[in-house]
């Protein structure tokens, strides 16, 4: 415990639960995967911030990225039971066609008494089918609102997963799932990364409190995510960074792009809604870079960053 304290000292972050949950973890060194990520910000000399401590905490603390146990035994016991339901389906169905069959020469038989029995079985096996239907038709409609009720929570634990939960826009955790499956569909594919930083955030928010700095990031992450169509993927990816992916791009129409959204948060204008004083103007910095063939991705990124650093130094 004196360590977890006394490292987030040295990260110079406050020792709130969440920052010490991930300190403690870090501490113990039981977490590999925690630990490395942690190693890599502070070598990149980008310095940790509660942004990122939440998203250890959440990752690898609390595990919210693994399925809750309850909805797989749910999902399990719901194949199971359309598989029953369809066996079902499938054995009354041969049920009926075999009676079919076996009548059918009684039916053309000159034996009144033989026919007569032959319509009765066939009514008998007629009305037994339908029944039998109509319990798999109630059984359906069960299943059907079990899978809408599970439909429901499995998005709920996709938007835990994968999206930014103060912008709406998508995590680091989506970023790595959306890289990895354009390169599993082509490991040649052309892809470009805007980064874009919000200017003097840490500033404005130690003077405006973090409640209205999280409104102001998701105002400038919707105007970010208006520039980007369908096929490319807006990120937040820091406290005050955000990062365009945009897939089949080039450089030249990346940074047109870029230009766009710095344009665009610059004519943004805040005002508090308790007080009504007009908050100062943002603006953004952009760096902007292509994926170089089985680049790493935190290579990549930084990669980007530096771009940001070398525009702000021209």
């Amino acid at each position: 415990m004196t360590l977890a304290v006394a490292q987030l000292n040295q990260w110079h972050l406050p020792v709130n639960p969440i920052n010490y949950a991930v300190s403690y973890e870090y501490c113990k060194n039981k977490k590999p995967i925690l630990t490395a990520n942690i190693k890599r910000l502070l070598l990149s000399g980008k310095g940790l911030d509660g942004f990122f401590m939440e998203q250890l905490y959440k990752d690898h603390v609390l595990e919210q990225s693994k399925f809750r146990d309850e909805i797989i035994n749910d999902l399990s016991k719901l194949f199971t039971q359309l598989q029953e339901n369809c066996v079902q389906s499938t054995t009354g169905a041969q049920d009926f066609i075999e009676q079919l069959d076996d009548s059918i020469p009684a039916l053309m038989s000159s034996n009144k008494n033989e026919v007569k029995t032959a319509i009765t079985n066939l009514h008998q096996a007629s009305a037994a089918f339908k029944k039998q239907q109509q319990q798999l038709i109630e059984q359906l409609e069960l299943s059907q609102l079990k899978t809408q009720v599970l439909e429901e929570e499995l998005e709920e634990i996709h938007q835990e997963i994968y999206l930014d939960p103060v912008t709406g826009l998508h995590n680091r955790k989506a970023l790595s799932k959306h890289i990895e499956t354009w390169l599993s569909e082509d490991s040649e594919k052309n892809i470009a990364a805007i980064v874009i930083s919000v200017d003097h955030f840490s500033q404005f928010s130690e003077r405006f409190g973090a409640l209205i700095g999280d409104v102001i990031l998701s105002k400038i992450a919707k105007k970010v995510a208006s520039y980007v169509d369908d096929s490319g993927l807006p990120v937040r990816s820091a406290s005050d960074e955000f990062i365009v992916l945009l897939p089949d791009v080039d450089g030249g129409m990346a940074s047109e792009i870029a230009e766009k959204i710095k344009q665009g948060v610059a004519k943004l204008r805040f005002v508090s809604v308790q007080s009504g004083v007009r908050l100062p103007k943002m603006s953004i910095s952009c760096g902007i870079s292509k994926m170089k063939h089985k680049e790493p991705l935190n290579q990549f990124i930084n990669r980007s960053r530096k771009m940001i650093t070398r525009e702000k130094r021209d």
